[in-house]
């Protein structure tokens, strides 16, 4: 009996990778080898990405935090810190949320926190 090769599996693979690779600049979308290198890099940023996005979020809210209560003459740790004690269960993105698009409510946050 002959010797079974991978001729119709090797291509599905191949066809599979390229489609991944579909978008990708250049021979990385086009040559298997360079598709696969490209796609192992890819999913590397990715994964990393994915974590980092979390810090940079919350940096984000905390900058936009620290500018409301410097607005209205606290500072940001101080602020934190009285309302954890205070026992307000509002997480860093919604305090932001607040200190855009509802002052008022912020207004009344912060001066129960001093």
């Amino acid at each position: 009996m002959a010797r079974a090769r991978k001729g119709a599996a090797r291509t599905k693979a191949r066809r599979k990778l390229l489609r991944e690779a579909r978008g990708f600049f250049g021979t990385k979308s086009r040559h298997k080898q360079q598709a696969k290198v490209a796609l192992w890099r890819a999913g590397r940023y990715a994964w990393r990405d994915r974590r980092a996005k979390k810090r940079d979020f919350r940096g984000l809210w905390i900058t936009r935090i620290t500018a409301a209560c410097r607005m209205r003459g606290t500072r940001y740790s101080v602020f934190i810190n009285a309302i954890q004690k205070k026992g307000v269960l509002l997480n860093r993105k919604m305090l932001s949320q607040l200190a855009i698009e509802d002052p008022k409510t912020f207004d009344s946050l912060v001066a129960m926190a001093t």
